[in-house]
């Protein structure tokens, strides 16, 4: 009889802001001890530091990693006005958690931007590099406490899906907390995670085939980043780029378009730089880079139409999806939807 799931837990420190740290070498005694199960999960709990898509990771070298997401990061510069880093606006906050909170507006758009995922599975080989990248790993100088988790597996096998309609404004640019007790969705999703009897599995959320102009991501649903950060980006991708650049105007707002003008000019200055410094001109980097810089702004980024939640064991011994402290599976659209509402696919699968 096949060996259950194996799930350990890796505790990372990181050792800048900006880190990117391949799990299978930093962490090779634990992957030791996966070495007989074929598949590996890899869950974050954090909402500015996940995993690159498989697809992305298997098709870029170690090297390749980091000037890849520091164009993201370019586009969203630290202390370039975000609405999220207003602490004195964030009615979520209390005046203990205002003094300690870290300005990250930058960091939680990147995620987004850039398509990072928060769970994510990969054939379990030694060849096959798993990168974790943090966008916010330190405060003041201090490193954050980073946690993930490393599940073990043979195989996954569906065991029940079930379809979610998700009600959206009539606004083109809008974005929704699944979460939101108000919808009762994740409640339905969590109960039929329950039925289902499932101790280690993914629950998979896809937008339906049928869905345009939509992404799903899991971040932090805050309301100044998402209603006003996350909105001002949609509209113009390189607003905040446009903000810290050194051809801005004083006031951006006011001459937008010779501002965009400007933007676009020194973003591809500073992407150019960058693939020169690293001899990666002509490689899939920036031909992926240039495949996103050349859609409009419904295209600009690489967010994703699916997400994957963890089911695992909680701390009181029950099983149930699993969260990290902020996170939230959140649904983004850029043009009005038909009927005022999408459609989810929900799959749930069971890790053997």
């Amino acid at each position: 009889m096949a060996a259950k799931p194996l799930d350990l837990t890796l505790e990372l420190v990181p050792r800048a802001r900006f880190d990117v740290v391949e799990l299978r070498s930093r962490f090779a005694a634990e992957h030791q001890a996966c070495a007989s199960y074929p598949q590996c999960l890899y869950w974050s709990s954090h909402t500015t530091a996940g995993f690159l898509d498989r697809s992305l990771a298997a098709r870029l070298r170690a090297e390749q990693v980091p000037p890849y997401v520091e164009a993201f990061r370019a586009l969203f510069p630290e202390g370039a006005g975000y609405q999220h880093d207003r602490l004195e606006r964030r009615d979520d906050l209390d005046a203990d958690q205002r003094a300690v909170e870290p300005r990250n507006g930058d960091s939680h758009l990147a995620f987004i931007a850039s398509g990072l995922r928060a769970c994510v599975t990969h054939p379990n080989r030694s060849g096959e590099s798993v990168f974790f990248v943090d966008l916010d790993g330190m405060v003041e100088g201090r490193p954050r406490r980073r946690l993930t988790r490393l599940i073990g597996f043979h195989d996954e096998r569906t065991v029940c899906s079930t379809r979610l309609e998700v009600p959206v404004s009539a606004h083109p640019i809008d974005s929704v907390n699944l979460k939101d007790p108000r919808l009762g969705l994740y409640d339905r999703l969590a109960e039929f995670v329950v039925r289902a009897g499932v101790s280690r599995g993914r629950l998979r959320i896809d937008l339906d085939l049928a869905e345009r102009h939509s992404a799903l991501t899991v971040n932090e649903y805050e309301t100044l980043l998402m209603k006003y950060d996350l909105a001002e980006v949609l509209r113009n991708p390189l607003r905040f780029f446009a903000e810290k650049s050194r051809h801005a105007l004083a006031n951006p707002r006011a001459v937008p378009a010779k501002t965009l003008d400007y933007a676009k000019y020194d973003f591809v200055r500073v992407l150019n730089k960058s693939l020169d410094m690293l001899r990666l001109r002509g490689s899939i980097v920036e031909k992926a880079l240039a495949r996103t810089l050349a859609v409009p702004a419904a295209r600009f980024f690489r967010m994703r139409r699916s997400v994957s939640l963890l089911v695992s064991e909680r701390e009181d011994g029950t099983y149930g999806l699993i969260e990290g402290t902020y996170q939230s599976p959140i649904l983004v659209q850029w043009q009005r939807a038909p009927r005022q509402s999408r459609l989810l696919d929900v799959t749930l699968t069971e890790l053997r």
